[in-house]
């Protein structure tokens, strides 16, 4: 991270207890998204929080700390699992919430620090994998539902379904900065449901 200030101007003091924690952890998101994580400083979060430094300084031991609590605060919450009755009903509604998250200002934030050289974060490393692996493990039964139903094959793999499903979302969100939609997440589940039929998807 580096020293130097933020642009932004301070917003209105916000007291303290969670209030303040509320504000300085949207600040930090929003700092991430716009500034990066390199870029990013102690002071440029807290006059966007409207804050002292210090305030920071007593709450967390350090900015990678406050980085990481950023992140898991706004992607802790659970995403409801999708049952409409089928597995492209279910997939679409997957694959457009994922488009949804990853396309708001969290999203972004968290994106450009897991790809920044904040990997480095043991702490972040371990959150970036427990995310993940939460997701995949709350989105498995869509697809063990789906095979129940004879819609996918019986040897389907639901993790396997599910990141060929992610794929196509984050290779634009991350490689070619085409754009992102619901019509990208329909193709993406074409592509899964396609590649689970012809067997590509099968359980090792």
């Amino acid at each position: 991270m580096e020293s130097a200030g933020s642009s932004a101007r301070r917003a209105p003091a916000v007291g303290r207890g969670n209030k303040m924690r509320a504000a300085v952890l949207e600040a930090t998101v929003t700092e991430l998204a716009e500034t990066g994580y390199a870029a990013l400083t102690v002071e440029g979060v807290a006059r966007r929080a409207g804050v002292h430094k210090t305030t920071i300084y007593r709450n967390w031991t350090n900015p990678d700390g406050l980085v990481v609590d950023a992140l898991v605060s706004h992607f802790a919450a659970d995403i409801p699992i999708p049952h409409t009755g089928t597995a492209e009903g279910d997939l679409r509604a997957l694959a457009r919430s994922l488009v949804a998250t990853m396309t708001t200002q969290a999203g972004r934030a968290l994106l450009v620090t897991v790809l920044s050289d904040a990997v480095r974060i043991p702490q972040l490393a371990e959150v970036k994998r427990a995310l993940f692996d939460d997701r995949f493990r709350r989105a498995e039964p869509v697809v063990t539902r789906a095979v129940e139903r004879g819609e996918l094959p019986a040897d389907t793999d639901p993790a396997e379904l599910l990141k060929a499903l992610a794929a196509p979302v984050y290779f634009r969100l991350v490689f070619t900065g085409e754009p992102v939609d619901e019509a990208t997440a329909d193709r993406a589940v074409n592509v899964a449901l396609a590649a689970a039929h012809a067997g590509a998807l099968q359980a090792v």
